[in-house]
């Protein structure tokens, strides 16, 4: 084989020591997180890693550390299309760092995800990425200090360098949808809203009554049937919403799941989508493309944002840089959604 198609060999740490002028130990401390060097030196070892293109050997050091060579990752529901996507970007994200993930389900109760922590932390992981949850703001930030933490769908303030938390506008996305809907000259708007112990549908429920509000309409407690994001509460609730206000023309659910049990209990009595009963959901979920007719929802970039999160904690665990990421939610418009017909 010729030397100019001969591959490139893997660069060692001895060399990412030679190039930022301190020891091999030095660089190993370092990307342990034990050294106890100036921030300068630190600086001059990233940057030799980020010029050479060095990439730590994670098995070797696991093997030398006792350390797990792997992510804690915390979701609520291993089944749920949503968190679906958001633990396949996390999978991506780790895909080739040597870091492999370890999944758990929270269930959305406070007990399952501290446990959940327990045998994470038994299992020696090395960093942490939750999905929404209820854990208290303080005991994530307490796990900060031990090590990296990620954490998506909450604004908090963990209050360490190597954490980082993503959360989406819930409430503005919310309040589009329903301008949206009144400036197509819907006017009976009802809302199928999660369960108000959860951030997000809180939000959302803001959002709309946010909307109606600012328009001069008065928000009506009875146009609004709580479920708890599941496709049997959206056919449930539609059910209530239609037999108690039979003018209703329009239905923002707070997620596609509760749409699409929305759009059967539509079909049951009768009702059209969207001649009838115009209908939008949230999450974009990846079969809202395909319902009958194809459903509009706002999409979160899940996949791309459990990617990011994976992709930060390896960085923060290898020493490595990463840019920023600001997630942004979408209004996918589909034949859901019809003007209000005159009566």
């Amino acid at each position: 084989m010729s030397r100019d198609v001969m591959p490139r060999h893997a660069v060692t740490l001895e060399e990412v020591a030679q190039e930022a002028g301190v020891s091999p130990s030095t660089v190993s401390r370092i990307l342990n997180g034990t050294a106890r060097v100036k921030a300068e030196k630190v600086a001059q070892v990233r940057s030799a890693i980020t010029r050479l293109g060095y990439k730590p050997n994670v098995f070797a050091r696991s093997l030398a550390t006792g350390a797990s060579a792997s992510v804690g990752v915390l979701t609520q529901d291993i089944a749920s299309p949503f968190y679906g996507d958001a633990l396949g970007g996390i999978e991506k994200g780790l895909m080739g760092s040597g870091y492999s993930p370890l999944i758990i389900s929270g269930h959305w109760r406070t007990s399952d995800e501290e446990h959940a922590l327990e045998l994470f932390l038994s299992r020696r992981v090395e960093a942490l990425i939750v999905l929404g949850g209820r854990l208290p703001e303080e005991e994530l930030r307490h796990l900060a200090r031990r090590l990296p933490v990620a954490v998506l769908g909450r604004q908090l303030d963990l209050a360490a360098p190597d954490s980082v938390s993503l959360a989406l506008d819930n409430r503005r996305a919310a309040y589009d949808v329903v301008n949206y809907l009144l400036d197509r000259g819907h006017r009976r708007i009802g809302h199928l809203s999660g369960p108000q112990d959860h951030v997000d549908a809180r939000d959302r429920l803001a959002g709309y009554r946010q909307a109606l509000e600012e328009r001069g309409l008065h928000f009506e407690a009875g146009l609004v049937a709580q479920g708890d994001f599941h496709e049997p509460s959206g056919l449930i609730g539609t059910q209530l919403l239609v037999a108690r206000h039979p003018d209703m023309t329009a239905i923002f659910s707070a997620n596609d799941q509760m749409a699409y049990g929305a759009r059967l209990a539509l079909y049951r009595m009768g009702l059209r989508v969207p001649e009838d009963m115009s209908l939008v959901g949230f999450d974009d979920l990846p079969g809202s493309a395909y319902t009958t007719p194809p459903l509009t929802s706002v999409r979160q970039p899940m996949a791309e944002m459990g990617e990011w999160l994976a992709r930060f904690v390896v960085a923060r665990l290898t020493g490595q840089k990463i840019e920023p990421f600001q997630p942004r939610l979408e209004l996918r418009l589909r034949e859901s959604v019809a003007p209000r017909r005159a009566p």
